[in-house]
């Protein structure tokens, strides 16, 4: 008899939930897929917002979010997948942060969410029904965890912190 371990079960819908939702803001950026601008418009977008250059900053937010959201949805290289789409949406949050908390008033709800979910999964494991359990954890060890999400702290805090000062510059 086939027993369904039901966390694991949980673990596997919030890999699929999580990672198509990133997958489709990622390809949004990527290649305009889903009504967004592709990557040309993107990196405009990322210039004005104070990310430059843009065309590597979009660049890098779309495959954070896309590859890390494809990666979570197979449950394969968790700790980089879920370390990867974090920094991801941590830029995302620092633009909406301006506008307060709540979605409906602009502001970071949404990526923080789907920031702080993504790094769940990636500490927490992707569970029994993953390509990592089925690939004897090759690509979910304990030093790819700390390194994976040592580095994207690191990254997006640069990225952040250049960003403010690019806003700073502006200024008048």
């Amino acid at each position: 008899m086939i027993r369904i371990n039901r966390r694991d079960l949980a673990l596997l819908a919030l890999r699929a939930g999580t990672g198509a939702v990133l997958m489709a803001h990622g390809t949004q950026k990527l290649f305009g897929w889903f009504g967004g601008g592709g990557l040309d418009q993107t990196a405009a977008a990322m210039e004005h917002m104070g990310f430059t250059p843009g065309r590597r900053s979009a660049l890098a937010a779309g495959l954070g979010e896309a590859g890390g959201g494809a990666l979570l949805v197979l449950g394969l290289a968790t700790p980089a997948a879920g370390a990867a789409a974090a920094g991801a949406m941590a830029g995302a949050v620092s633009v909406h942060a301006p506008a307060g908390f709540f979605a409906q008033g602009g502001g970071f709800e949404y990526p923080a969410f789907l920031g702080f979910t993504a790094a769940t999964i990636g500490l927490a494991g992707a569970g029994r029904y993953s390509l990592d359990h089925a690939t004897g954890h090759t690509f979910d060890q304990r030093w790819m965890l700390v390194t994976a999400f040592t580095a994207s702290a690191a990254a997006a805090a640069a990225v952040v912190a250049k960003r403010a000062k690019n806003q700073q510059n502006a200024t008048p």
